[in-house]
């Protein structure tokens, strides 16, 4: 059902925002250098995320939308969050057309995108080229072109479409000038681009590689050539301070051009979306007492927020210095002999990582692949004069060597660890004293006696290795990328999952991480269920915290 793979693959993209809210607030110079799209976005997508985990199992795609359309107007934030709101209501709204339910073909998401610019732009009374809605128009556009090749899947289809997204942010800085000046590319642009990619890799499971196209790496590629971002203490983007936004509750009879026609002799960027009764209200001004007592005449105001956005631009500029001193300082400290770059998904697996020595942590994962650009920058950040690199994934393998061969001033290796518990494991033997040959010699060796599973949901009909059907919304138990045990719950599928690789070759030692979906009593039951089937398996429970997965583990 296209209801269910947006429930399932929405959180996962919006938590893919939320860990790099801050390198889009650092790129955030227009309309004002205020330094928060990133986090606006991320809390906009935050609300949109609580209203649709709420939905019963039973919700339908109208549900859905009703849910995103509100959750996304009630949470909005700042300019960047209520175009974001409208973006995602023309989408959901498109996707609600769809003629088959369950399957979206090329043609719904063309439509979907088509609705998506028409109530985007509908809102911005003064659209500007180089910003998020230039991205969205031309995705759509894209969308429309590859809509009349017959032949592509509607996977295909959207890869290319976040090639697309990625190529027309690099290409925002030609048009806006400010973006230029201050070596930046848009950062709503670059924010939705973000959430876009990791909501169909959710989708679709691929890493993003595409062979019919240019690459997503490639196409992230041309995005990081056209970032250098410079500090800016000017306030040159607007003449007005205060950034002022509000829900409104109207009367009968109100008038919404009068108003914004009203709204723009106070001020600029303003926005009233929504429908009768209630809209969602943004305008910057320097007199925020005069915007609340003119739409105090048609309506209640409520949920206020007025910021500074002067303050704020000095916070980003102080906060850019601060990093930049923070890479010169370590810059020039001394290089140490071996340093180790690892991919991880939550921030549990993080926090093991890092307990075990590794020096950088890349955030990604089964649906949020990391590009060759980022593990090549963490292999720089781990100053290292030889670097270890532990992808966690098969499918983020290829970016690892890719980034092991492009970097110049490292000696570095890859041990193709296809899980993060593997990298525990490699991790364990590592001698700080030894080369990098011996290393990597020795944690490859570790891993090979590591056997892993997944158990997670599907979000499309398929079917398991021994031909047992699978539908949207069961659980699956995946052993080394084969689908082996297939049922309704969690619990009842992990354990199968152990019980049948134990019978296949038993272990001693079995390490396991409980999801972000998966609350501490859920974890510490299924722990004691395991102890109790397998008492001769020693169990080793933490959090890790990764999306989509409730559970995975590594037997050994």
């Amino acid at each position: 059902m296209i209801s269910t793979v947006i429930r399932t693959c929405f959180p996962a993209a919006a938590k893919v925002v939320a860990d790099r809210a801050e390198e889009i607030n650092k790129l955030n110079v227009f309309p004002v250098p205020d330094g928060d799209t990133g986090t606006n976005m991320s809390l906009t997508l935050g609300t949109v995320v609580r209203e649709v985990e709420a939905l019963p199992a039973s919700a339908s795609m109208e549900d859905v939308s009703k849910a995103i359309t509100h959750g996304s107007l009630m949470g909005a934030r700042g300019n960047s969050g209520v175009i974001t709101s409208q973006i995602l209501r023309g989408l959901a709204e498109g996707l609600c057309d769809a003629k088959d339910p369950a399957h979206a073909t090329p043609a719904d998401v063309a439509h979907a995108f088509r609705r998506g610019v028409k109530v985007a732009f509908k809102a911005v009374r003064k659209p500007v080229e180089g910003t998020i809605l230039t991205v969205l128009r031309d995705v759509s556009a894209k969308a429309d072109q590859l809509e009349k090749n017959k032949g592509l899947g509607w996977r295909e289809m959207l890869d290319a479409l976040v090639v697309e997204a990625y190529e027309s942010v690099a290409r925002t800085p030609e048009l806006l000038p400010v973006l230029k000046e201050n070596g930046v590319v848009d950062s709503g642009a670059f924010g939705f681009a973000v959430f876009f990619e990791a909501f169909v890799n959710a989708a679709t499971g691929k890493a993003g590689e595409l062979t019919d196209f240019k690459t997503t790496v490639d196409a992230k590629a041309d995005v990081s050539s056209k970032v250098a971002i410079e500090l800016n203490d000017d306030w040159e983007g607007s003449e007005f301070r205060y950034c002022n936004e509000f829900l409104f509750k109207a009367e009968k009879d109100f008038d919404v051009d009068a108003s914004l026609a009203h709204l723009a002799t106070l001020g600029d960027c303003e926005l009233i979306v929504g429908s009768y009764p209630d809209f969602k209200v943004h305008v910057h001004s320097n007199e925020p007492n005069r915007v609340l007592e003119y739409m105090l005449q048609f309506g209640q105001v409520y949920e206020v927020f007025i910021h500074n956005m002067d303050m704020e631009s000095h916070d980003r500029t102080a906060k850019i210095a601060a990093d930049q001193a923070a890479e010169a300082e370590k810059a020039d400290e001394p290089r140490k002999p071996l340093g180790f770059v690892a991919v991880a998904a939550g921030s549990g697996e993080e926090e093991i990582l890092r307990s075990l020595g590794v020096d950088v942590v890349v955030s990604g994962g089964q649906t949020m692949n990391p590009s060759t650009a980022d593990i090549l920058a963490a292999i720089e950040s781990a100053n290292a004069e030889s670097v270890i690199v532990l992808p966690g994934n098969g499918n983020i393998r290829m970016a690892a060597e890719a980034a092991a061969t492009a970097c110049e001033d490292a000696h570095v290796a890859v041990v193709p660890t296809k899980t993060v518990l593997q990298g525990f494991s490699a991790m364990f033997v590592v001698d700080p004293e030894g080369t990098l040959e011996d290393n990597v010699e020795a944690m490859t060796e570790a891993i090979a006696g590591v056997r892993g599973g997944e158990v997670t949901t599907a979000v499309r009909d398929s079917q398991a290795a021994d031909g047992t059907p699978i539908h949207d919304g069961d659980v699956m138990g995946i052993q080394d990328d084969s689908i082996d045990v297939v049922g309704s719950d969690v619990t009842q599928v992990t354990l199968e999952l152990i019980n049948k690789m134990q019978a296949e070759e038993e272990g001693d030692a079995l390490t396991i991480l409980a999801g972000q979906d998966m609350d501490d009593e859920a974890f510490e039951a299924l722990v004691a269920a395991i102890e109790e089937a397998q008492p001769d398996l020693e169990v080793d429970p933490h959090r890790g915290e990764q999306p989509l997965y409730p559970v995975i583990f590594s037997i050994e």
